[in-house]
């Protein structure tokens, strides 16, 4: 568990601490699981590890600060795309082990995924104007003054959240789950999947939201083995964080929140 702890302590230092001493951790827990591969108490951590470390890497290369300029919208594509990319084809190119998987079918939804989703929303409904316009963080996003920002706003918050299940939960999760059980695998995903929301912008008391946030997601993906779903949940939770960022700099053009009317 320490060389995995150790990683995911270095994702808590390269993006919410903003520090170049995440490498260090980094480093120490991609050899630290190589050890335990060759002292025989694990199989393939290592390797694993190496490929979380890899992606990290790659993504602190940029900062994370919403930027809805073209180069800034390039530089995410970039980042974000060869975090999930490079991750896959080593698995599957490289190591041949088809780790990193992305299962988009999952059979049917129940009921009680249908209740979810509309929980989830109620939810984000009633807690997520509170929480940017009482905190300010709102402001960690760029102030939309047309239509042109608008769109790239809202294209933004929904291909980051998709990228977020492609990347923490089938990344991330799914290769710590091959070591560790889910619980487990769950928190040490859930530590690196807040620390990028922290320097994305979800600062103050966010990760009072963002860390249960990525526990549950995280559980979900484990009782539905169903991205689609996972996926349908998160962008309709990024639905309510954009129409809130949008009221938050013009409330006066979308007064759709009135619980928090007078923040």
């Amino acid at each position: 568990m320490i060389p995995a702890a150790l990683v995911t302590s270095a994702a808590v230092l390269l993006f919410w601490a903003l520090s170049d001493w995440g490498y260090l951790p980094l480093v120490l827990g991609v050899a630290g699981g190589i050890v335990t591969d060759r002292a025989g108490l694990s199989r393939k951590l290592g390797q694993d590890l190496a490929i979380i470390a890899i992606a990290l890497t790659w993504i602190s290369f940029i900062s994370l600060h919403a930027d809805l300029s073209d180069a800034g919208i390039a530089r995410f594509a970039i980042a974000l795309g060869g975090a999930v990319l490079i991750p896959y084809s080593i698995s599957r190119w490289l190591y041949r082990d088809h780790a990193v998987r992305f299962p988009w079918a999952g059979g049917r939804w129940t009921r009680r995924m249908w209740t979810y989703i509309v929980v989830v929303v109620l939810a984000a409904y009633l807690i997520l104007p509170f929480y940017f316009l009482t905190s300010g963080v709102y402001r960690n996003w760029p102030a939309v003054e047309d239509w042109n920002t608008i769109a790239r706003l809202f294209m933004g918050v929904n291909a980051v959240g998709l990228w977020d299940e492609l990347f923490f939960i089938c990344t991330v999760y799914t290769l710590l789950m091959r070591h560790f059980r889910p619980w487990l695998a769950n928190v040490l995903q859930a530590g690196i999947f807040v620390s990028f929301l922290w320097e994305l912008g979800y600062q103050s008391w966010g990760p009072l939201l963002t860390i249960p946030f990525a526990l549950v997601q995280g559980l979900i993906f484990s009782w539905t083995k169903n991205l689609l779903y996972v996926v349908t949940v998160h962008l309709l939770f990024d639905a309510v964080v954009f129409l809130v960022i949008v009221h938050a700099h013009h409330p006066e053009a979308l007064p759709i929140f009135p619980l928090v009317h007078g923040f």
